[in-house]
């Protein structure tokens, strides 16, 4: 752990905290950049997974006596912690009935933290039946997401793991771009933003800023502009062709073959694959 993170607000209250608590080092740096700007605001603030309360008991001083403090827990004991003035509700965050009675009696949340059970479907419900009730400017955050990488006890890497979930929501909301005829949904609608970090994958909710993107131009007049996206690939070929064979580029047939071989050809999609297999390789190692 760096000296910087033993800085930090959220290190420094947990270290202190009075109750039991457990953490990873790399988060508390994250916690300070998503949740500063919440600090002695009047949030509702629920955290999955109360265990021995440490972390409740550290939000509370963190955020300020204007925020509220909500834990949810499978274990009736945790109900122990309602003494110091938290709201502890005892359910499953797989369970939706659960989570329409949390709702129908909370109403509207702004951060809600995921420190429960860990496992694929735990963290893909939370997302899923939380969202609709996350105030715009609000988040929802997921902990211990490395978990999605261990295989024993929650038998990752899963096509159907959290992570893989997340990929489907950076889809939904590409979808809002102008040059994808998808219909939008509720992903799509609520979430602006995905941010993944070491462990955490933060989701920022803003209905207001999930619009569908369109193409739109400056009022300047269009100039010198040309495509060079394909012009990286066989340029020496290309050079000599247009120095010795120019003439040929006044023939359209010829002129849109040329094209098609160094522009938009198989050759050249085979050549972009390699060069890609390369670099993910290199990733991986």
């Amino acid at each position: 752990m760096n000296k910087e993170s033993r800085e930090l607000a959220t290190y420094k209250l947990f270290k202190t905290s009075k109750k039991f608590s457990l953490k990873w080092s790399s988060y508390f740096q994250v916690y300070e950049k998503i949740f500063s700007k919440y600090r002695k605001k009047k949030i509702k603030f629920v955290e999955i997974g109360v265990a021995n309360g440490g972390s409740l008991l550290m939000w509370k001083k963190f955020f300020g006596k204007n925020a509220e403090i909500i834990g949810i827990d499978l274990n009736p004991d945790t109900k122990k912690m309602e003494k110091y003035g938290f709201k502890i509700y005892i359910g499953s965050q797989i369970d939706p009935v659960f989570w329409k009675d949390f709702f129908k009696k909370e109403g509207k949340i702004d951060l809600i933290l995921d420190d429960g059970g860990h496992k694929n479907l735990q963290q893909i419900s939370t997302v899923h039946y939380c969202l609709p009730h996350i105030k715009d400017g609000g988040k929802i955050i997921i902990e211990d997401t490395v978990t999605n990488y261990l295989k024993k006890e929650f038998n990752n890497p899963s096509k159907y793991s959290f992570i893989n979930f997340c990929n489907l929501i950076i889809e939904m909301i590409h979808r809002r771009s102008g040059l994808l005829h998808k219909k939008l949904n509720i992903y799509s609608r609520k979430i602006y933003s995905i941010n993944f970090f070491e462990s955490i994958v933060v989701f920022s909710i803003n209905s207001k800023k999930c619009f569908k993107s369109k193409e739109i131009y400056s009022k300047a007049k269009k100039e010198w502009e040309v495509d060079y996206r394909h012009h990286d690939y066989f340029t020496e070929t290309k050079k000599l062709i247009n120095k010795k064979y120019n003439f040929l580029n006044k023939i359209n047939i010829i002129r849109k073959l040329l094209r098609k071989l160094f522009y938009r050809s198989a050759l050249i999609n085979f050549y972009e694959k390699q060069k890609i297999k390369k670099l993910f390789k290199y990733i991986k190692n």
